[in-house]
């Protein structure tokens, strides 16, 4: 997300109850499944699992350069609710990615959102888009999320 671009938002409806989307968004290990750059979480510093000031350390990567680390905060986990974690530091901006799940008659929609709460400065920017091959950032992260949400629909329909 650029600074012209605060932030995107994209929406599925799942068939499964908010409690067991919850669990899916929320279990960090498990977002290289779901992800087309994150491809490896762990928790940090002691943390054992979602709850709000945990860390974890995300790998990340393009479609070619090195991969890169963030080390995450959550800042939102409400079961069956909101899953949120920020990701900030000097140089990269502050950005806050969110799940948010609402019941419906036929399981949940899940909106996952990523949030510009600091833009990248212009330098990295350029500099992430030649990392990542990519000529438009804010269209490959909203076709990330749409990924990583037919994911987690996939795997809650398989149970």
């Amino acid at each position: 997300m650029t600074a012209r671009n605060r932030g995107d938002a994209v929406s599925v409806e799942i068939a499964a109850p908010p409690t067991l989307v919850f669990d899916l968004v929320s279990d960090i290990s498990r977002m290289g499944q779901w992800s087309s750059e994150c491809i490896h979480c762990e928790w940090t510093d002691g943390a054992t699992g979602p709850a709000v000031g945990a860390r974890f350390k995300a790998r990340n990567k393009g479609a070619r350069g090195p991969a890169w680390f963030n080390k995450p905060a959550v800042t939102a986990a409400e079961p069956a609710r909101e899953f949120a974690f920020n990701r900030k530091g000097p140089g990269i901006g502050s950005y806050t990615w969110r799940y948010r799940m609402e019941g419906t008659a036929t399981g949940t929609r899940l909106t996952e959102s990523c949030e510009v709460d600091k833009p990248v400065p212009k330098a990295m920017n350029w500099l992430t888009e030649k990392w990542t091959d990519s000529s438009d950032r804010d269209a490959d992260l909203r076709n990330g999320m749409q990924t990583t949400l037919e994911r987690i629909n996939a795997a809650a329909d398989a149970g």
